[in-house]
């Protein structure tokens, strides 16, 4: 249904079919496009998208039952087990009726986007280590001190990406929520609870009449839950049809705070204990967003635990990665040790998390990145060692080493040198 129904806007104003959509880049590559950007800032107004060449095909694919190739990553579970497809099917089921009469045969349609991922900047107060500056303006500022400028980095285009975010961005989403066109928001960054966007328009929403008609999703680090003296919970999701927070957690404690640079992990617990008494018996508005690094190999247990003492379900997906240096990924390492200890997780009873358990086993199917990249992968795991020891140099305090907690691993990570 997302072809009918959804938009999306990365924070340099790419459109995709959605944040999972694999495509070739329009002006700068986004982390899982299948094809370089021209580096040459050349945006679209939602109307010129949303019945461009490309998403009509889509369209059209769709309806003769094929996959297009832009939908892999939920097609092959790429990125988890519970895939986004399957969520706008849910949501949107109701609207297929629509979809026949409104839709020509080239896939051009008269619907109108009523679901909404619009990201209205990088602005991010954590540096995640499986990051970047595209999504954190941390990110972005640290890579500037060290003179790693990228194509959209440069003034210029930087500046022209900000006027195009408030003149005509701003102006499609407000159009929307005064013609009260929005029934779903998908708020993720940067850090949404930072976009004074997030708050303005939610008040707005509650402000129209249409609070009893909205879903709101959260994708956030929880590092804040008021802005000026408005509430999360209290002031604008007490006022909406329903809601989901997904907080992002890695690990517990020091490794989680190593993992989401800015993570204050004793704060993250006080909010997230605040929304469970706000969401009550519903398990699925307050989840665990946990992504499985290298590192959160050795934190199953703890966020199994966390997710039981917290009563509560966790969103699971694997750290994403096109080439072999990403040392982030569990696929980093060799084939012996990741399936010694994700073999030892699974015959562990504390891992007791459906989800978690279903990540752990497509592990053990899926290629390392030393059998994907077999040719790249002896100078790849050097060159991420390298990355990651720069990092830990630059940010000071616990080093990646500290939280391998496995010897033979740790022995292994030590020896590339």
């Amino acid at each position: 249904m997302a072809p009918w129904t959804h938009t999306y806007l990365s924070p340099q104003t790419e459109r995709r079919l959605c944040c999972a959509s694999r495509e070739p880049a329009q002006s700068f590559t986004q982390y899982i496009d299948t094809a370089e950007g021209d580096n040459e800032y050349t945006p679209q107004t939602l109307e010129e998208y949303w019945n461009g060449e490309s998403i009509r095909r889509i369209r059209t694919q769709m309806l003769n039952n094929e996959v297009p190739s832009e939908c892999e990553v939920c097609d092959k579970k790429l990125l988890n087990q519970d895939v986004y497809r399957d969520y706008f099917t849910h949501l949107f089921a109701h609207k297929w009726e629509d979809v026949i009469p409104s839709t020509d045969a080239d896939g051009y349609t008269t619907m109108k986007p009523i679901s909404w991922d619009y990201r209205f900047s990088n602005l991010c107060n954590f540096k995640c280590r499986m990051c970047g500056p595209m999504l954190s303006s941390s990110w972005e500022t640290e890579s500037r001190k060290q003179g790693k400028i990228e194509p959209w980095m440069e003034k210029s285009v930087k500046q022209s990406i900000e006027t195009f975010q408030k003149d005509q961005v701003e102006r499609e989403f407000a159009q929307a929520v005064e013609e009260h066109r929005v029934e779903e928001i998908y708020w993720v960054g940067g850090e949404p609870l930072m976009y004074e966007q997030h708050w303005r328009y939610m008040q707005r929403i509650i402000e129209l009449g249409d609070g009893p008609r909205l879903y709101a999703r959260y994708n956030t680090n929880l590092s804040r839950v008021s802005y000026r003296g408005v509430d999360l919970y209290d002031d604008i999701l007490k006022n909406i049809r329903d809601w989901q927070i997904c907080a992002s957690i890695d690990g517990t404690g020091a490794v989680g705070e190593y993992i989401r640079t800015g993570l204050n992990y004793q704060e993250w617990l006080t909010y997230f204990a605040m929304g469970t008494r706000y969401a009550g018996y519903d398990r699925r508005k307050m989840r665990i967003d946990f992504t499985l690094t290298l590192p959160g190999l050795f934190e199953i247990v703890n966020i199994c635990r966390l997710a039981r003492d917290l009563n509560v379900d966790i969103l699971a997906k694997v750290t994403f990665a096109f080439t072999p240096d990403i040392a982030m990924s569990p696929l980093f390492l060799p084939r012996k040790h990741l399936d010694r200890v994700v073999n030892d997780l699974l015959l562990n009873t504390n891992v007791d998390n459906r989800t978690i358990r279903e990540m752990l086993k497509s592990l053990l199917d899926r290629p390392t990145f030393e059998e994907q990249f077999p040719e790249e992968y002896s100078k790849a795991r050097l060159k991420g060692k390298w990355r990651m020891d720069a990092m830990d140099n630059l940010r000071g305090g616990m080093r990646f080493a500290d939280t391998l907690k496995d010897d033979k691993i740790q022995d292994w990570w030590n020896g590339l040198g």
